[in-house]
């Protein structure tokens, strides 16, 4: 059995020896019952980077992924139907502000994760128990179950009535891991980190192996957690601190350490979903406007300039990045929230958060990539973004991360200036159409409101040589009160992606955020 970790206790030990001299017995145990609570306390952040440095100088060992029949053979249903007994709560008993529920292994979900509660007691192991869950319509023997350990787990905290504790925040897989704000509904997910992610010699996911929680007071309003994070060829410490409320915030702290030198590694990433929308439907016949969980990536570089990409469905793997050096923040945002923009009562996607990166410190030279996958249908994420930097460290070597993640539905955060609220493209010519293309391009925001109808505003487009601007032309919205601006484009080759970039203008004032665009292939 693995000896348990207390550091209160092994420093209590370091703390009784004087002088060469051993103190009685009873003399030691008052002293470390007086040290408990506060050495106790001292379980951190850089006890959990200790053991990244430590296993980073070592070589990779595999999980065990071995699981019983039955549970490797599992539907997604048949998953979904293993619950966890909400009156077995970690923590309901003593009615504190946070609840933990915890997540069986199965179907994908074949590794095990070790969870442990820091409190003033010390750092106790949280065994997987089988009376703990309802297994529903599945016939398993839970005798047979014995010796698991969680998948993953859920935090649940009253952000919508204080008569009812809310899920807030999954792990699950991977470092995969999701949260809410009020009035949301799980969407995307982000990651610990991710390595070499569209490239030919495949990606590797990092997962987090152990989870350190510490129990919150009776008026918490927050919760700290810890994860380790292991993989072939990175370690890492990180430190979460959940903020939940209207906007759920995570306060993130990382020191990640390479076993070999990456291609290409992925900070701060984040996973969503575009199946249709307004601007890329390509002939799907489906009875919703839209479905997806973004719609669009939104960058504020390190100069301030603000840039919002549309998101598409490509039928061949596409890869675009941006150049940034020491990036503001990034994020995939659904920023249309009409309901009748997606008329689906079950997944309410105008619900699903966004979900906002925003670096602390400098994070220095290196690009935010969007790579955007085909998919036939809602069922994959199909869409990635990230910030990789120019140079990874070497092996052995830390590298220190400080962001903030923001899940966003209400307050989203978006340019002072006017923003995209929507892409539309069609035929050139609506009556008789021909070989060109429409783009429709929508802005709102305050500084268009206070402009007079005929007000001088430009659309300044720029085309990569692939694409030819026929026409453009920018005018008010009376609907909206913004304003709209309509191009027609001729694409030189059809199997050939194009690229566009265009903002609003007045005079010498820029009056939005730069529209960057890419026509996927045909």
């Amino acid at each position: 059995m693995r000896r348990r970790f207390r550091p209160s206790l092994w420093r209590a030990r370091l703390l009784l020896t004087v002088s060469g001299r051993s103190i009685s017995r009873a003399v030691a145990l008052a002293v470390a019952a007086f040290l408990l609570p506060s050495l106790c306390a001292a379980f951190g952040f850089d006890d959990v980077a200790q053991r990244a440095r430590q296993l980073a100088a070592q070589s990779y060992k595999k999980p065990d992924a071995s699981l019983p029949k039955e549970l490797q053979e599992l539907t997604y249903d048949q998953y979904r139907d293993i619950r966890f007994k909400p009156e077995r709560a970690w923590w309901r008993a003593q009615k504190l502000p946070f609840e933990l529920m915890f997540l069986h292994e199965g179907l994908y979900y074949n590794v095990p994760v070790r969870m442990n509660e820091v409190s003033a007691d010390g750092v106790r192991e949280i065994r997987y128990d089988t009376e703990a869950f309802d297994y529903g319509l599945n016939r398993l023997d839970p005798k047979t179950l014995r010796g698991l350990g969680y998948a993953g787990f859920r935090v649940h905290y009253s952000i919508n009535s204080p008569r009812y504790k809310d899920e807030v925040l999954v792990f699950l897989g991977a470092s995969y891991f999701r949260a809410v704000g009020r009035g949301q509904h799980y969407g995307l997910s982000a990651r610990g980190l991710a390595i070499d992610t569209a490239l030919m010699s495949g990606e590797e996911f990092p997962r987090f192996s152990e989870f350190w929680i510490e129990r919150p007071d009776a008026q918490a309003r927050e919760l700290r957690l810890y994860a380790l994070l292991d993989s072939p060829r990175a370690t890492g410490a990180y430190r979460f601190v959940l903020k939940p409320g209207v906007d759920t915030v995570l306060e993130v702290r990382a020191q990640l350490f390479l076993r070999q030198n990456v291609s290409k590694l992925g900070i701060a990433p984040l996973t969503s979903m575009y199946y249709f929308g307004e601007n890329h439907r390509s002939g799907i016949d489906d009875f919703r406007p839209e479905v997806h969980d973004s719609d669009g990536l939104s960058i504020q570089n390190g100069t301030g300039e603000w840039i919002w990409r549309p998101l598409v469905n490509p039928k061949r793997l596409l890869v675009t990045s941006f150049a940034v050096a020491n990036p503001l923040g990034f994020g995939l945002q659904q920023r249309d929230r009409s309901f009748a923009s997606y008329e689906d009562l079950e997944a309410r996607y105008e619900t699903r958060p966004s979900l906002w990166i925003e670096p602390k410190g400098k994070w220095g030279a290196g690009r935010i990539e969007l790579v955007q996958i085909p998919t036939p249908d809602e069922t994959n994420d199909n869409i990635v973004a990230y910030f990789a930097p120019d140079v990874s460290p070497a092996p052995q070597q830390p590298l220190d991360l400080e962001y903030r993640m923001l899940w966003q539905k209400d307050n989203e955060t978006r340019p002072t200036l006017a923003y995209v609220t929507q892409t539309r493209r069609g035929h050139g010519y609506i009556r008789k159409p021909d070989e060109t293309l429409a783009m429709i391009v929508d802005f709102e925001g305050p500084v268009l409101r206070k402009l007079a109808a005929d007000a001088a505003v430009q659309g300044v487009v720029t085309a990569d040589p692939n694409i030819e601007v026929l026409e453009t032309n920018a005018y008010r919205n009376d609907v909206t009160g913004g304003w709209r601006l309509a191009l027609r484009l001729k694409r030189q080759d059809d199997k050939k992606p194009g690229e566009l970039r265009a903002f609003l203008r007045m005079g010498n004032t820029t009056l939005s955020e730069t529209w960057s665009y890419i026509l996927p292939i045909n």
